[in-house]
């Protein structure tokens, strides 16, 4: 048999493939058709309230009854100084002005309007909800957060970045780590945002492999047979696939982002802190080639919050030139099939080679 089973024995799945997160492409349809795949769906809810996130989970579990993992941001929140005050209004001025020098009106919230979620009200709700397999990135979750999710049954996957967070993770009592090379799109798992190791997706797998004894799943890059053969060699038990599914009919990308994707070439695909002020994988765009080397980028979540009304707009005048267009850097056909079709497709494919 191919597939190796010690995922799919831990997550209660039919084949060790993982739906990635993709918070803000990904939808609880996309979760449900990775599940109908055999594959685990995951539920996107990075830094989102309580109740959102109860919202999200009840709406998931009325489209499938199988399982399927919850995903969370394990971040540190910025202190509000007075020097993050003077930046926060300086860039709101200057991309609000960006804004209307390129036909989209748009204001800003104020910095006092800003509210920033951490994930320990996520952790009681999902407890609350029965959800027992839980997976998060940007950092590790703290010590009590682990044994009351441990203490509750909840299995817990950790993404790496490198051989020394695979090692943070695993000493803390982590049951899976995911181990995302930099060709993966979206944001890094890094823990620390200012400084982003670039390993290869290949060479970073096989050195945690060396050093880790956790199951490891891999993410960055998985499109097709040939790159899934070559990372279960190189130590995978499961495969996490994103950029396979960014077009598809589940996803929440607009018909107009879906057709700058199937555009795009290997140079526009560029890392960036412009939207978030975390790095990200995505299209290079006349908003990354102004910000991303200005003094105009806040801290995470800030920058995020900041520039979500600019991308909201951007995205009703379907202008790809001012939203964020995450992408990794295996560039492929980007299929409009369904979540499941596609799933079904890359398992079909896998066992014939």
């Amino acid at each position: 048999m191919f597939w190796p089973d010690t995922i799919s024995k831990k997550f209660g799945i039919a084949y060790p493939i993982i739906q990635a997160p993709m918070f803000g492409v990904s939808t609880t349809q996309m979760v449900a058709a990775a599940s109908r795949a055999g594959a685990l769906g995951s539920l996107a809810l990075a830094d989102l309230s309580a109740d959102e996130s109860v919202k999200l989970i009840r709406e998931t579990k009325k489209l499938t009854d199988k399982p399927f993992a919850v995903n969370i941001f394990a971040h540190d929140i910025p202190v509000i100084t007075e020097d993050l005050k003077q930046k926060f209004i300086a860039t709101k001025i200057f991309l609000e002005k960006l804004g209307r020098e390129n036909n989209i009106e748009v204001s800003l919230p104020e910095l006092e309007d800003i509210k920033v979620n951490g994930y320990h009200e996520q952790i009681d709700v999902l407890i609350e909800e029965g959800c027992n397999i839980l997976s998060f990135t940007f950092g590790n979750l703290d010590d009590k957060s682990i044994q009351k999710l441990k203490e509750n049954g909840v299995i817990l996957m950790g993404t790496c970045t490198s051989v020394k967070e695979a090692l943070i993770l695993e000493n803390s009592g982590i049951d899976v780590i995911c181990v995302q090379g930099t060709e993966a799109g979206g944001h890094r798992g890094t823990f620390d945002p200012d400084h982003v190791l670039q390993i290869g997706g290949l060479s970073l797998l096989a050195q945690v492999y060396d050093h880790v004894k956790l199951p490891l799943v891999y993410a960055g890059g998985i499109y097709n047979a040939k790159i899934l053969h070559a990372v279960k060699n190189l130590g995978a038990k499961g495969f996490q696939v994103g950029n396979l599914l960014l077009a598809s009919r589940e996803s929440a990308l607009e018909p107009f982002e879906k057709a700058r994707l199937k555009k795009v070439t290997e140079e526009e695909v560029v890392l960036t802190k412009s939207f978030s002020g975390r790095y990200a994988r995505g299209v290079k765009n006349t908003f990354i080639e102004t910000v991303e080397n200005s003094e105009y980028i806040l801290p995470y979540p800030y920058q995020n919050k900041l520039t979500n009304g600019l991308r909201k707009a951007a995205k009703l005048q379907q202008n790809a030139d001012f939203v964020g267009l995450w992408a990794g850097q295996s560039i492929h056909d980007y299929s409009e099939l369904s979540t499941e079709e596609i799933l079904r497709n890359l398992i079909v494919q896998t066992e014939a080679d």
